[in-house]
């Protein structure tokens, strides 16, 4: 039997659902509430099954012990370090391994923005388990939720718990690997080309690097990063570039050459397709 409450030491704040409408309708609300949230140590026999669908987003951060989720797409095992994230409008279950209970932090959200989000975060029913790289910030905001909504329900408060809810979401979008990837791979790409932004790297070397075929390597980088290996390499030089020509008086030939570029000319185009303006406008509009 699936218990949905009362651990020893747990906290749970539920926040009335009219004054959850009521918040939402409000200028500035960032169109996003948090209707529940708490904290569960040795949740011994925890669990929900959720037939009928939910309007609320959960988010379950897994930080002892292990345990489960069901979506219409199967079971996924939650090991320590994992977070859980279910989206509205869909039956799903869940429970802490019998053996080894979990301890979770936990929060629900709603809003009209929700659901997309986690679609364009790929954040699904199929890919319903994350496991950050550091699941310290986000339990941090997590905390910070429950303590705001401990607090009381006035409008600055909601606002402050709201705000770290989406914070802790944004940071869980951005872990675009799901367990059993070769997500450290992916990272490991990642911080060669912040590293090596100058020099002349291929996808096939990339590839070699991670003892992977090049169209696997391309096809994964893609699913976690969002963007094909060349474009975000030229993400990154870009983003030091404009770095250069806001903080130093160096000169865009010497800029190109230090981001990857010897051809000062074609750096150029490749900032105005990026930019809409060369780099001598764009520090021109940016002097002062």
């Amino acid at each position: 039997m699936l218990i949905p409450d009362g651990f020893p030491g747990q906290r749970m704040l539920v926040l009335p659902r009219p004054r959850a409408r009521e918040f939402l309708q409000q200028e500035g609300s960032l169109r996003l509430v948090v209707t529940d949230c708490g904290y569960f140590p040795k949740a011994q026999s925890h669990g929900r099954r959720r037939i009928a669908p939910i309007p609320q987003a959960v988010v379950l951060a897994c930080v002892d012990g292990a345990g489960w989720c069901e979506t219409e797409a199967g079971r996924f095992d939650v090991e320590r370090g994992q977070v859980v994230i279910l989206p509205p409008g869909m039956p799903h279950s869940y429970g802490s391994d019998e053996d080894n209970p979990w301890t979770l932090w936990w929060f629900h959200v709603a809003g009209p923005e929700v659901a997309a989000f986690l679609r364009v975060a790929d954040i699904t029913a199929a890919t319903p388990v994350r496991h950050p790289r550091d699941l310290y910030p986000i339990v941090s905001l997590m905390a910070e939720v429950l303590a705001w909504m401990e607090r009381d329900s006035t409008t600055t408060s909601l606002l402050a718990a709201s705000g770290a809810a989406w914070h802790a979401l944004t940071l869980l979008a951005a872990e675009r690997s799901q367990p059993g990837q070769r997500e450290d791979v992916i990272a490991s790409a990642v911080d060669y080309l912040r590293a090596h932004m100058a020099d002349r790297i291929s996808v096939p070397d990339l590839a070699a690097m991670a003892s992977l075929s090049a169209s696997h390597f391309s096809a994964l980088f893609r699913k976690q990063m969002g963007y094909p290996v060349l474009q975000y390499q030229t993400m990154l030089r870009m983003g030091r570039a404009r770095e250069l020509l806001d903080t130093t008086g160096s000169t865009v030939s010497a800029i190109a050459a230090e981001v990857g570029y010897p051809d000062a000319l074609y750096f150029t185009r490749q900032f105005k397709k990026t930019h809409g303006i060369t780099p001598r406008e764009y520090r021109d509009q940016h002097k002062g």
